[in-house]
């Protein structure tokens, strides 16, 4: 049974949990992600009212009052949400297309259903108006009364009273502005007429009217309004408050920024309704036309709700009595925004920058004394102040960000000012898509970036402050309650000022906190107290307050009574001077209330930093566009994400691959979160979120195709710039050409995400990003062995060039991307190599060898190379097209694919020894053999069966037998006698055709077998040199002595000790570990090149052929012996033919374009003595052979020196200079020598052919001479 835990013990382990130390190195760039947590709420919304029985009456009915308004105005903002995410139902539903039509009755009553729970809505909001209209109305008149205007109005109620006016110029201009609702309501009003189904006509009709009838919610309100007396003063009253707090940046998020400028706009609207309203309130001073002028200068297009956006001066321009004089500044529409975000962005940087560090230096010193002790009260106030210096900066750049976006959306471009956008445009994508400069983009980007960069930080720090924030709030106001106002009081007692002592009388009970009972207000022996003040430290109320600081703070009730009732005593704002008592106050008390008032204006907003941070962080604005969506009159559903501002904003970063703007590609994303959240928890539309998801999923699967193909083409570009020869690049820019080196973009930083959070999903983008990598890397591959098919074997280089450079950027990428394959693993798959032993390159090389190399190119001894011939026997196989691909799959840029296209095409027209080591490196041995085995088979076919019957055809050609002429005869005679014999091979039309073609294609296999095995050599010996450190081989040092030489090699021994796999594996491994390591050591150090022998094996299977059949050695010599004079053996064929071609070279009355060399090369010598070789007769070829034995014959009996020179007598007599034809043979002969000697060299260990002649030598008595022939000799042992 398992062990049962208690709870304490469980609480116990949770709480252990914290002291695990995560290790996450990834960068922040992401926006504050919004947690579940549990916080605190201050604000009761007056709930609380009734405990405060101590305050004045008048301001607990207040509060109630302000109440109620609160929760209009919430409801209000409901039916704006409604009103504003409204979506035309009517054209959904099906319409009966006339009263004929059978199933009418059914369509109309589905039409009803549908559409009575929205028509509801209607009818609810319609009954709101009314119903806040009348409630605002009468608060007006009541405090327009003679009596109430004598007394004081706290500025909260005032704001309160200018949120209300700001609500209902918001649901006007919405019903204004959504069709949609009047066509729903038409289609439902039709179908219940037609089902006779309406309850109440009358409502249904004043519905109607509601909404069809424009402005009708200003309209009635300003009639009601001018029922009223006095309201003027009133909204006054409310103008100024409003323009003053707008001036003096008293708001905390940008909602209530543009809340008083609508105010005031409304305000004036309401107002304006004769012409001396305006002008007897301005001449009286009660306001201020010019400086109302520059504020609606200064801010000329506000966001009224979501994406729509209204001119707050347009409400003036509608006003009856509107005098365009009275506002200079206002009247003249500017051209450009009032917010030029270029401009401002680099003051931003600097103010967002000091902040920062500010911000650095709290959060360290806040490491520091969370684990030394509290905080003192300075220490609390500066991170107080710095959180509204961050809130009020924060506020400030979001406005900025929002007032650009109105601006645009109210000022679409068109193809006049901004040449990119077409005709075709719609208004929302003239709006965005082609409204921005890239300029501005990037200014908004980085200002998006470092608002959410800021409150990442400050929601980091949220605990912190909100601890220190209460502290320093609970300072301040009990320092201000028990001490200023405590004096305060004494003199008012001494003064006998009454209504002055209940006043701070009820500020104190209402706010002090005496846990203690040793501060009593309503004490009567106030001397007394202080004496017993002064005799006492320890019941000081003061060194209380001093000594211990509480995380206490105020409810938002006590914060509202103590403001208010605070600011009746210093108001000058009354209408009846004598009802003030600011006069009645010093002027260091007043100072210090003042002082507090200022303070603790902002309390609310800090005692909800969370809200707070939210609401002056909030940009979904960004994202909405309802407005737009109705404009479209049901055309489109919703726009395309080439039109959304966020994805503008993001694929501009990913496009223009700015490096200063990169790492703030994700912070663009969390504009979603924004419009997500709002969607969510303000409008509460299930089907906004949806429509923000859906186009989440899309941006962001395009987000990561358009980023995984950014970080891959810079890491292309590095790893080709890094394997670009650094001459190469210092001569072309002597030549003056440029090649791009990619600049240094911030990937990195965007690599080390593995958690970033969208729409509450938890995102690794490392490992979205490496899956990515690993098509981009297999399709690079792919496409560079598909090149290499479509191109000739010379195309090696360039394969091998492709190869390591997506090898070398795969090795960078995998330092930072943990979920890449193995590149080995990708190549074998690209390869084709998976199922198949011999992959795509393997094959495309063998179809080279045999279509191409083999019968069309020459070889040249010289440069040893293969070059194509200038006459092609054979057509090469078909190559597929060329594939067309972008830059990031081969070298990455335009200018590396042509410096490495210049490298590589050195190499390209010839096959030579980098090319067969470079093939030997990429087929390796597995390749090699298939490629070997093939070309053996090719060879037993060219030889069995096509070189087999040419050798016939030239058997029954040259004589049966011809002897080696006298060298009495001359050089002339001899060569006339051997022309004689061969003139038939000379004349044969098979010859050139098929004969020398097949020994061509022999010797280029040979040859190519030779190049290959050369270039594994190369490659061997280097791993081999590689690997001697670690497996014990060590080369021996140089020295003096021996002795000298042995000291040396026991140091190395000793210093490469540590690192020798074998012995290292015999210390700390397992017997099993050991065993392979000595298998893997022996391996390496006796690899098949060093055993075996690829040339050997192949000469020695030419030969296994070539021994299958007597055509070639001839049957049985007559003489027992060997051939000497008939032409039964190939030797013989190959000297007819090698003197038929010289001759045939001399000739120059040929018509022939080409010589024979140019037209096979060295192969056919290649051939022909590496088959005289294998069969044996190397010996008889070099004693017998026709030319050989011409240039003995010249030798013993040299022409003259005129004949050297190239005489008439031998122009008439062969044709050419003699001196030409022996010189041609010596070079022949010197070549044949070499190829003797190499394979000699090869077949030495499997055939000793020395060994092999010496057992076939017979011996036989000298010739007897007739004359001692009759002589009888005595027996040896005689």
């Amino acid at each position: 049974m398992a062990e049962s835990i208690t709870l304490k013990d469980a609480i116990t382990n949770v709480q252990l949990l914290d002291d695990l130390s995560i290790i996450d190195n990834q960068p922040v760039l992401e926006a504050f992600s919004l947690n579940l947590s549990c916080r605190i709420n201050f604000d009761t919304n007056f709930e609380d009212r009734s405990a405060y029985f101590t305050g004045c009456s008048k301001y607990i009915e207040e509060a109630t009052r302000h109440s109620e308004f609160g929760d209009i105005i919430n409801e209000g903002f409901r039916h704006a949400a409604n009103l504003y995410t409204w979506r035309c139902c009517s054209r959904a539903v099906p319409m009966a297309k006339s009263n004929d039509q059978p199933n009418r009755i059914e369509i109309n009553e589905k039409v009803a259903q549908v559409l009575h729970p929205e028509v509801e809505k209607l009818y609810q909001f319609m009954f709101f108006t009314n119903n806040a209209i009348s409630q605002f109305c009468e608060e007006i008149k009541r405090l327009c009364h003679p009596e109430k205007r004598k007394d004081f109005i706290s500025e909260s109620y005032l704001l309160i009273m200018g949120r209300f006016l700001n609500m209902f110029a918001v649901l006007d201009e919405l019903k204004n502005m959504k069709a949609s609702i009047k066509n729903d309501f038409s289609t439902y009003r039709r179908a219940a007429q037609f089902l006779q189904t309406m309850s109440d006509i009358h409502q249904m009709q004043n519905l109607s009217l509601f909404l069809a009838t424009q402005n009708k919610i200003k309209e009635t309100l300003r009639s009601e309004l001018q029922k009223i007396d006095g309201y003027e003063e009133l909204l006054a009253d409310i103008i100024n408050i409003c323009s003053q707090f707008y001036e003096n940046q008293m708001y905390f998020n940008p909602e209530d920024r543009y809340m008083f400028v609508k105010v005031i706009a409304f305000s004036l609207y309401l107002l304006d309704v004769n012409a001396n309203n305006l002008v007897k309130l301005d001449q009286r001073k009660r306001i201020f036309i010019p400086k109302l002028d520059k504020i609606f200068k200064s801010i000329e297009v506000v966001p009224l709700f979501g994406d729509m956006q209204i001119q707050p001066f347009s409400f003036i321009r509608r006003s009856p009595q509107y005098d365009p004089s009275k506002w200079p500044l206002s009247n003249i529409e500017s051209e450009t925004c009032h917010v030029n975000i270029v401009e401002r962005i680099q003051v931003i940087k600097e103010l967002h920058d000091e902040f920062v560090t500010h911000l650095a230096r709290i959060k360290n010193e806040v490491s520091v004394y969370d684990k030394e002790g509290p905080r003192t009260d300075a220490e609390n106030q500066e991170i107080t102040e710095l959180t509204i210096n961050g809130i009020r900066l924060l506020c400030s750049w979001t406005s900025t960000i929002v007032e650009t976006i109105s601006w645009k959306l109210l000022h679409p471009t068109n193809s006049r000012d901004n040449p990119e956008c077409p005709d075709t445009a719609e208004e929302y994508e003239r709006a965005t898509r082609y409204n921005y400069s890239n300029e501005e983009k990037a200014a908004m980007i980085e200002l998006i970036s470092m608002i959410k960069n800021v409150q990442l930080l400050m929601g980091k720090m949220e605990q912190e402050f909100n601890m220190a924030i209460r502290r320093y709030i609970y300072a301040e106001l009990q320092d201000f309650v028990q001490l200023t106002l405590r004096d305060l009081l004494n003199k008012a007692v001494k003064g006998k000022k009454d209504f002055l002592i209940g006043i701070i009388t009820s500020i104190i009970e209402t706010c002090v906190d005496n846990c203690s009972g040793q501060f009593n207000s309503r004490s009567s022996d106030l001397n007394s107290m202080k004496s017993k003040h002064k005799k006492s430290s320890e019941t000081s109320s003061m060194s209380d307050l001093r000594s211990a600081r509480r995380s206490v703070a105020p409810s938002s009730t006590q914060l509202y009574m103590a403001r208010t009732m605070l600011e009746s005593l210093i108001t000058e704002k009354s209408s009846n001077a004598k009802k003030t008592y600011r006069r009645d106050l010093d002027e260091k008390y007043l100072s210090k209330m003042i002082s507090f008032l200022q303070k603790s204006y902002y309390w609310p907003m800090l005692l909800q930093l969370p809200f707070t941070l939210e609401k002056c962080c909030d940009l979904s604005q960004l994202w909405f566009r309802e407005f737009y969506l109705e404009m479209t009159m049901g055309k489109r559903i919703q726009f395309p994400i080439e039109m959304s501002i966020p994805w503008i904003l993001t694929d501009y970063i990913l496009t223009s691959q700015d490096p200063a703007l990169t790492e703030c590609v994700l912070y663009q994303l969390d504009l979603y979160n924004d419009a997500a959240n709002y969607s969510i928890k303000y409008f509460q539309k299930r089907f906004l979120y949806d429509e923000v998801e859906a186009e989440v999923n899309l941006c962001f699967d395009q987000f990561i195709y358009k980023l995984s193909d950014s970080v891959f083409t810079y890491y292309k570009q590095l790893a080709s710039c890094m394997l670009l020869d650094k001459g190469f690049k210092s001569d072309c820019a002597k030549l003056g050409i440029t090649i791009r080196t990619p600049p240094a973009v911030r990937y990195l930083t965007l690599l080390k995400q593995r958690h970033l959070q969208l729409l509450g999903r938890s995102i690794d983008l490392n490992r979205l990003i490496s899956q990515r990598i690993n098509v981009a890397l297999q399709r690079s591959l792919d496409f560079a062995i598909t090149k290499f098919e479509s191109e000739g074997l010379y195309w090696i280089t360039t394969l091998n060039q492709l190869i390591a450079v997506n090898r070398l950027a795969y090795r960078l990428l995998s330092r930072h991307l943990d979920s890449l394959a193995d590149f080995e693993d990708l190549l074998i798959e690209a390869n084709h190599q998976v199922y198949s032993p011999n992959g795509r390159i393997t094959l495309h090389t063998f179809m080279e060898i045999i279509s191409d190399i083999v019968p069309n190119f020459c070889y040249n001894n010289t440069t040893k190379r293969f070059i194509r011939g200038k006459i092609q026997f054979r057509k090469p196989h078909f190559r597929e097209k060329t594939p067309h691909a972008t830059y990031q799959y081969e070298f990455g840029s335009k200018s590396l694919n042509a410096a490495f296209s210049n490298i590589c095409a050195m190499y390209n027209g010839f096959i030579g020894q980098p090319h067969l080591k470079i093939l030997s490196q990429t087929i390796g041995y597995q390749g090699i053999a298939a490629i070997l085995e093939e070309l053996i088979n090719t060879l037993k076919t060219l030889i069995n069966v096509q070189l087999k019957e040419h050798v016939r055809v030239l058997f029954n050609l040259i004589p049966k037998v011809c002897k080696l002429p006298r060298y009495d005869y001359g050089t002339e005679a001899v060569l006339q006698y051997y022309t004689h014999h061969v003139k038939d091979v000379i004349q044969y039309p098979q010859l050139k055709k098929e004969f020398l073609q097949i020994l061509r294609e022999i010797g280029n296999i040979i040859i190519f077998c030779t190049q290959l095995e050369n270039g594994l050599a190369q490659e061997e010996m280097l791993d081999l040199l590689n690997a001697s450190s670690f497996t014990n081989v060590i080369p021996k040092p140089p020295a003096k002595n021996l002795e000298e030489q042995e000291y040396k090699m026991k140091r190395l021994e000793v210093k490469y000790s540590r690192i020798q796999v074998t012995s290292v594996v015999q210390q700390i491994g397992t017997e099993t570990q050991t065993q392979i390591a000595k298998e893997s050591e022996l391996l390496t150090k006796e690899r098949l090149c060093c055993g075996l022998n690829v040339m050997e094996m192949v000469l020695s299977k030419i030969k296994e052929i070539l021994m299958a059949d007597t055509i070639w050695n001839g049957s049985f010599p007559t003489n027992g012996i060997m051939w000497i004079d008939e032409c039964v053996e190939f030797h013989r064929i190959w000297s007819a033919v090698q003197l038929a071609l010289c001759i045939h070279q001399m000739n120059k009355d040929t018509n022939e374009q080409t010589s024979i060399d140019e037209s096979f090369g060295d192969a056919i010598h290649w051939a022909a003595c590496s088959i005289i070789y294998l069969l044996g007769q190397q010996k008889r070829f070099e004693v017998l052979d026709f030319s050989y034995h011409l240039v003995r014959v010249y030798r013993a009996n040299p022409h003259s020196t005129k004949s050297q020179t190239g005489s008439t007598k031998d122009l008439k007599t062969i044709g050419f200079p003699m001196v030409e034809i022996i010189e041609k043979i010596r070079r022949i002969h010197a070549f044949n020598n070499q190829i003797f000697t190499f394979i000699s060299n090869q077949m030495s260990q499997a055939d000793d052919t020395d060994f092999e002649v010496k057992l076939n030598i017979r011996e036989f008595a000298p010739p007897v001479h007739p004359r001692t022939s009759q002589r009888r000799f005595l027996p040896p042992e005689l």
